[in-house]
């Protein structure tokens, strides 16, 4: 069994509501030096057999289908170990 990670990121240029929440928020929790905070979503796909290129294929796929939205979010496809 393998396991991909798929991470998925708003692209730079989108404004992230929550990050900046998170960001503001920081401080007042005691956490200062912070320069700044993008929010994301992170999946784990667990696969039979091995992470193979045609499986990670499939995987790439299931991010541009599901996982992610290509407008607004870029996503990058890893095997955990």
């Amino acid at each position: 069994m393998a396991r991909v990670v798929v991470d998925v990121m708003l692209k730079p240029e989108i404004l992230d509501p929550q990050g900046q929440a998170v960001h503001r928020a920081l401080p007042r929790l005691g956490f200062d030096g912070v320069v700044d905070v993008r929010q994301g979503k992170r999946f784990e796909v667990e696969l039979e057999g091995e992470a193979d290129e045609a499986a990670l294929a499939r995987v790439r796929e299931m991010a541009e289908k599901l996982l992610a939205n290509t407008v607004i979010e870029e996503y990058r496809v890893r095997v955990e170990d």
